[in-house]
């Protein structure tokens, strides 16, 4: 290469590349890169980068929201500008973000053709490359490598990890893209462990002798929220009271949050989600009050809730209906029309959207500032991929907001955010609770037909009740909350509900030490003042009463397995069967206290 060929890094005015990072995530004005401010310091550095090593293959890992197609477009402009290739084609894992990566290529000046198949053969002169699936690869990889072979092509390979989804998409990209000329890698989410290596990523031996992927440019969370590119998330944790009838009959009350087994927890949620409880109608409020005070800040904001399943989706765009007055947008898998959906709501004002799976990685909705994780599916790939819908700057001083369920895994999910993680061969993993487990169980289950989903679910249990409590905030890996049970509208409630939706990120954790701080100086009088008349159980609000009695009901309950060893739902079905009345979460205060007295007996005859 020639002192000509090498491209410019300086701007007009003869200084370096610009470090201004906040860059709206939309394509700029077309300008080749390096001759004016429109990348970002860390596009520029990896451009640069690129350009001085001339590699074949190189593998940029950058977090949600960072601005990887812009990237990946103006290597291609200039890999074209220079005739190093002749062609450009995108990989992408689903047909939305086919159709997305084509908009985007246009903005840039390089015509795409997202309708292309790998059967279709040529396509037209107008369009200077071609956007497919991974699975439409591995349908045809023979059509797509004469293809290849035929110009000098760039292959984009979006979220590569998904070349190790199955075994025939990682062999269909290898067999079809082998001859390129040159292949950009891109991946925005945790890797996966397994013994199956993702088709051009390097490997080198990890610190314990273990291969693990080597990506040419990291550019991580923590890097991007410190230069504004990406926004702060702030996690509402909300717990409460949960009943629901097993398989077997029995009937078990547990408060989600606490520590259980990993079967009542997924119980314990999957009652929390029911919706026909309330604890669903409740978060939803919750999040609805929290995107009206965004939106005094940033009128355009919207909301996303991520279901499991269909009917769920469309039970829950009701409830926002008669919370907000509004319709919702409701966004299904296997519809035609979800991508024209999906770019609608992307484009108007309206106030919220629900989803099941369409909005993952890549879809690109700015505005989304407000989500409520409604589904059941929690594994650390889906999670990076959901929260990375809301993380997308647009100007300096927003904040995400996502409600969680207080599920032990989700919340550590959350506190880990700024952990970046490779590819890690040779070990195959089997425990899900391992932060590098093997996605494709649970992937299968959260691809699954929705219809058979919940069938299954309902053969195996049967939500009785549900309640909700505002547990905490997670920030920065830090919680704040206050002491004591926080009722769902209430004023400690509001007082992180209420937070402003322009923060800087030191100024919003300054604002949440303080209403933490503020609250517990106004508790300790009150209470003070408060002792020598404590209200008795009749002197308060009737759901005030039942939620005491509830909780000691529960206490007991459990003191009685520690000393018999015998399950909660077991002990509740016999309090049932000898004191009468339904599930406890929704027997009167009478038929609680007659369980109350039964257990005492109980105990006192075993001590007896």
């Amino acid at each position: 290469m020639t002192g000509s060929d090498q491209p410019d890094l300086f701007l007009e005015d003869g200084s370096g590349p610009s470090l201004t990072p906040a860059l709206p995530p939309a394509w700029p004005e077309r300008a080749a890169w390096g001759t004016a401010p429109s990348l970002r310091a860390w596009q520029q550095a990896a451009m640069e980068k690129y350009f001085t090593e001339q590699p074949r293959d190189f593998l940029a890992v950058a977090t949600p929201g960072a601005g990887k197609t812009t990237f990946a477009l103006s290597v291609a402009a200039e890999l074209l500008g220079r005739r190093i290739i002749d062609r450009v084609t995108v990989v992408a894992p689903t047909e939305h973000l086919k159709t997305q990566w084509a908009q985007a290529a246009e903005r840039a000046g390089i015509p795409i053709d997202p309708t292309y198949a790998a059967g279709k053969g040529r396509t037209s002169q107008d369009y200077v490359g071609i956007a497919v699936t991974y699975a439409g690869v591995a349908v045809n990889p023979l059509a797509m490598r004469i293809r290849t072979e035929r110009f000098k092509t760039l292959v984009i390979l979006d979220e590569v990890h998904h070349a190790g989804d199955a075994l025939s998409w990682g062999e269909g990209v290898r067999e079809a893209f082998e001859p390129a000329t040159r292949r950009l890698a891109l991946t925005g989410t945790p890797f996966r462990s397994d013994v199956n290596p993702i088709p051009f990523v390097s490997y080198a031996p990890g610190p314990d002798g273990i291969p693990r992927s080597a990506a040419d440019y990291t550019y991580g969370y923590s890097h991007a929220l410190a230069d504004h590119v990406v926004r702060p998330v702030l996690f509402l944790a909300y717990s409460g009271e949960m009943s629901w009838r097993t398989r077997a009959g029995d009937e078990v009350a547990a408060r989600l949050g606490e520590p259980l087994t990993k079967d009542l927890t997924n119980q314990a949620l999957r009652t929390a989600l029911d919706p026909e409880g309330s604890w669903i109608p409740s978060v939803l409020a919750a999040a609805d009050k929290r995107l009206s005070e965004v939106r005094r800040h940033v009128p355009d904001a919207g909301g996303l809730v991520i279901a499991t399943d269909q009917d769920s989706a469309r039970s829950y765009a009701k409830t926002l209906r008669k919370i907000t007055g509004e319709s919702a947008t409701v966004v299904l898998s296997d519809e035609k029309a979800a991508s024209k959906k999906i770019s609608a709501f992307a484009a108007d004002e309206s106030r919220w959207m629900v989803a099941v799976r369409m909005v993952s990685e890549g879809v690109d909705v700015p505005r989304l500032a407000v989500g409520v994780w409604a589904t059941t599916t929690s594994t650390p790939l889906f999670f990076a991929q959901a929260v990375g819908r809301f993380v997308r700057a647009r100007t300096r001083g927003e904040i995400a907001s996502i409600f969680l369920p207080s599920v032990p895994r989700l919340l550590s999910f959350a506190s880990e955010m700024e952990v970046e993680r490779d590819h890690v061969l040779g070990r195959k993993v089997t425990d899900e609770d391992d932060i590098f487990a093997a996605e494709d169980d649970l992937l299968a289950q959260a691809n699954a037909s929705e219809s058979a989903s919940s069938e299954e679910q309902s053969l195996s249990f049967e939500a009785i009740g549900s309640e909700a409590r505002f547990d905490h905030v997670l920030y920065d890996g830090a919680t704040f909350g206050h002491e004591g049970e926080v009722q769902v509208g209430s004023e400690e409630e509001m007082d992180f509900l209420g937070i402003p939706g322009l923060l800087e990120p030191g100024q919003m954790r300054d604002l949440l030490r303080q209403r933490q701080s503020d609250r517990a100086r106004k508790q300790k009088p009150a209470v003070a003042a408060a002792a020598p008349a404590v209200p008795s159980v009749e002197q308060v609000s009737t759901h005030e009463q039942l939620a005491v009695l509830r909780r000691e009901l529960n206490g007991l309950v459990a003191a009685w397995f520690h000393r018999t060893g015998q399950a909660h739902g077991i002990t509740h079905a016999a309090l049932r069967k000898e004191c009468g009345g339904p599930a406890a979460a929704i027997a009167n205060a009478e038929q609680l206290r007659a369980r109350i007295d039964r257990v005492r007996e109980w105990a006192a005859r075993k001590s007896g």
